[in-house]
């Protein structure tokens, strides 16, 4: 069974558009990752507000220890953690109701 891992992303005022090119650039770091299915990432519709992460994984190991412990994770750090006010929460989700 797949599980969505949800992440709300508060991105500082102002770089949102180095942001996106950030997110852009970090983007084939996660999809090279084993175990990785899928991976959406929604604009916020108000000034503010968070960006939406949604990322599809084969399990949660997939991300939590295998992702999130390469030298991949290590590089997608640099390039966007740097953005978050505060650092975001990350949550995951099992089968459809």
């Amino acid at each position: 069974m797949a599980v969505l891992e949800h992440a709300l992303l508060r991105v500082r005022a102002g770089p949102e558009s180095e942001f996106e090119a950030a997110m852009a650039e970090a983007r084939p770091l996660i999809e090279a990752s084993p175990g990785f299915i899928s991976l959406e990432i929604r604009r916020p519709t108000g000034t503010g507000q968070p960006y939406l992460l949604l990322a599809e994984w084969q399990s949660v190991e997939d991300h939590r220890d295998g992702f999130r412990q390469s030298g991949r994770y290590q590089q997608w750090r640099a390039l966007l953690h740097p953005f978050y006010d505060p650092m975001p929460e990350v949550s995951y989700f099992g089968e459809l109701l």
